[in-house]
């Protein structure tokens, strides 16, 4: 990758704007001051970017987990190479590959400032792309497998399997042993699950496919729920008593209806995913260091240049994406 000298004060870069909610179209690409790390701060020079579904809620201006106020360059996960330094922090980061959350914004745009303590030096022998597609979904999937007590011969049902943290899922469930049950909203999308390791795979979309899992293994042990509302509670519906239930997405629109009263009724327990910051570090860490010798592949299904991340946002609401969404910088 071709590297750029460092900012300077007064430099402008391409990034995308959000000045107002909305749809796609309110992202617009334009220039903006080339970032110029302070004290305690790295400058990376970004390749890649990583989209998630909550930066098109946040686009959108719909409740989420976040709330921005524009003006601001949206995106909070980036890849690429460290070109300068802040003051007192070490000049051997410069030149090292990594990948960073940014604190929220500023991701889509060339350059990006970080604290110097943010980003994660990518392992050798995993492409910077693949590092990027999984700083969120990777340390997401292996929290809630952790979180969920996925055990050997357990009956694991994975929601949006053929997402960025759903295809995650498959593949780390399968690798402890459990039997994997991975359901997507479209065909194309179902084809893909048994490459990943999932045992069976259904299409949401069509009437009785809680009867074809049934039907093939019973009930289940563990839903991991990405999508919410009434596939949520069909989900739900197939959990032996002592199941174990994750919700982390909200594809529908509209996250789980299941409530503790509905759980505790059927003997299902509910599991919180919460986790301190330290403990997101290091599944990261490990996430990144499996991929780099071959323990989990991504699934990048689509790339955008950064001047088209609106094309990119209609493409995941339109639900006409596999795996990751990535934005190409360079």
């Amino acid at each position: 990758m071709a590297r750029r000298p460092p900012a300077t004060e007064g430099e402008r870069m391409r990034a995308i704007w959000l000045r107002e909610f909305g749809g796609p179209e309110v992202l617009v690409p334009g220039p903006a001051p080339d970032p110029v790390p302070g004290p305690g701060q790295v400058l990376i020079d970004v390749a890649h970017v990583n989209i998630t579904f909550v930066e098109t809620q946040l686009r959108s201006g719909r409740p989420g987990p976040f709330r921005v106020t524009p003006p601001l360059i949206p995106g909070n996960g980036v890849g690429g190479v460290i070109t300068a330094v802040g003051a007192d922090v070490d000049s051997a980061l410069t030149g090292r590959r990594v990948v960073s959350a940014t604190g929220g914004s500023g991701g889509y745009a060339e350059r990006a400032v970080v604290d110097a303590s943010a980003p994660f030096e990518v392992p050798a022998g995993l492409a910077l792309d693949d590092a990027v597609a999984l700083l969120a979904d990777g340390r997401t999937a292996t929290l809630l497998v952790d979180a969920a007590g996925v055990r050997p011969g357990d009956r694991v049902l994975v929601e949006a399997a053929a997402g960025g943290v759903g295809s995650l899922l498959v593949q780390l469930a399968a690798r402890a042993g459990a039997q994997v049950i991975g359901v997507a909203g479209d065909a194309r999308k179902v084809d893909l699950l048994p490459g990943l390791g999932a045992d069976l795979a259904a299409d949401y979309r069509l009437p009785g496919w809680a009867d074809q899992v049934r039907d093939a293994v019973g009930g289940v042990d563990v839903v991991f729920d990405g999508v919410g509302g009434p596939i949520a509670r069909t989900a739900f519906e197939l959990l032996d008593p002592g199941g174990r239930m994750v919700s982390f997405g909200l594809a529908s629109g509209g996250w789980s209806p299941v409530s503790a009263e509905d759980a505790a009724a059927r003997h299902v327990t509910l599991v919180r995913s919460d986790v301190p910051p330290a403990r997101m570090r290091a599944y990261t860490d490990q996430v990144l260091a499996g991929a780099a010798v071959g323990q989990l592949r991504t699934l990048i299904g689509q790339r955008f240049p950064l001047e088209r991340a609106a094309d990119a946002h209609a493409a995941i609401e339109a639900r006409a994406t596999v795996g990751k969404t990535l934005l190409d910088v360079n």
